[in-house]
């Protein structure tokens, strides 16, 4: 549509009537007629929600034996404190 409209207009004349919405060209034209022919699903799927039994206050979750948790610690503030290689990389001479 834009190519065709650059064959008779300037460049912002055609962009503006290409993309106006005024002047649909074929292709827009089946799209349109396409979705007006579609049928309408009446029913829309109803959200489907999820229940479970209520949890006990007392509730404790425990991993698999051999497996240690470590309490979260703050990464960014660990990899501050470590100190340089020793001794510092030196460049590779070819």
């Amino acid at each position: 549509m834009l190519a065709d409209n650059l064959r008779h207009d300037s460049l912002a004349q055609a962009v503006a009537r290409t993309f106006d919405g005024n002047h649909p060209c074929c292709l827009c034209k089946a799209i349109a007629a396409g979705k007006k022919s579609e049928k309408k699903n009446e029913s829309t799927p109803s959200a489907k929600s999820l229940e479970f039994p209520p949890a006990p206050d007392d509730l404790t979750l425990i991993g698999p034996p051999g497996v240690a948790l470590e309490p979260p610690g703050d990464l960014f503030a660990d990899a501050l404190v470590t100190a340089p290689p020793t001794p510092p990389p030196r460049p590779a001479i070819a």
